[in-house]
């Protein structure tokens, strides 16, 4: 199977000349994380620019000096196991799909779980895991539980009750949800107009990741408990990788925890992880 069998076509795109309010709109409005970045004349791909790109250049406004120009890309003809080792090898979770220097649309890991779960590959989950798995304690004060969030560079905690038992996932998308960023330090910090409509500083909760400096972000005084996902879709230990691929791509999950018999916790898988397996 090729990348344009299972690509999404006509994606959302950046087109330079612009700013950088311009493309955190295209976030906002659409769900992103990052887009591709065009040439508004041609349409020829000159870059992708994400959320992290910008809070690592909080000074520049210019899009052209903050997107990465070496990011990588694949044909539409290339085989989904090469982009699979592409996705694994950079750690990445977007491609740009390029032909004769011409954005044609975009894959994500998502985009292959569907072939992991059609190949049945009977691998147990406990063999795929990939990075190591921090928990956190279901009575974590909310503002704690943001700062290990950027500290630990994740964007998912499983939540553990006092009787060490799997109580709860947690994501960094659930705290924004709950947070109040300061709006005169947005301001500042990214360059936004005073006069911005409210839905963006809404949108804004959604997209910014948590280590950009808690103390710039106000959180209710809760527990994570409070707020976790509660009874947490797992696999067992020993389900095969192809079920876990359903699962994923069945609620949109971007990880799964893993269980024992006993419903311990033993680890979290992410949808990386799950695309690995499709490496030759």
């Amino acid at each position: 199977m090729k990348v344009k069998d299972v690509m999404t076509k006509e994606p959302i795109v950046a087109e330079i000349p612009c700013s950088r309010n311009d493309v955190l709109r295209l976030l906002v409005t659409h769900g992103k994380t990052g887009v591709p970045v065009v040439r508004r004349k041609d349409k020829v791909l000159v870059g992708f620019v994400t959320r992290q790109d910008f809070f690592a250049n909080p000074e520049e406004e210019q899009v052209a000096l903050v997107m990465r120009k070496d990011y990588s890309i694949v044909h539409p003809s290339t085989d989904v196991r090469k982009a699979a080792e592409m996705f694994v090898k950079n750690d990445i979770h977007h491609m740009p799909v390029v032909k004769k220097n011409k954005l044609v649309g975009v894959v994500t890991p998502a985009d292959l779980l569907i072939i992991v779960e059609e190949e049945k590959i009977d691998l147990p989950v406990e063999q795929i895991v990939r990075t190591p798995c921090i928990p956190i304690y279901e009575n974590t004060p909310l503002p704690i539980a943001s700062a290990m969030i950027g500290i630990c560079n994740v964007y998912a905690f499983p939540a553990l009750n006092d009787e060490v038992r799997l109580s709860g996932i947690i994501t960094d998308r659930d705290l924004f949800n709950l947070s109040h960023i300061n709006g005169s330090v947005v301001v500042s910090d990214l360059g936004l107009g005073e006069d911005e409509n409210p839905w963006t500083w809404e949108g804004l909760r959604n997209i910014m990741k948590l280590y950009y400096e808690v103390s710039k972000i106000q959180l209710p005084n809760l527990m994570v408990k409070d707020v976790m996902v509660k009874k947490p879709v797992t696999v067992f230990r020993k389900s095969s990788v192809s079920e876990a691929a359903r699962i994923m791509r069945k609620n949109d999950f971007g990880q799964l925890p893993i269980r024992d018999s006993e419903d311990r916790l033993l680890a979290m898988i992410y949808e990386l992880d799950v695309v690995s397996t499709l490496i030759e």
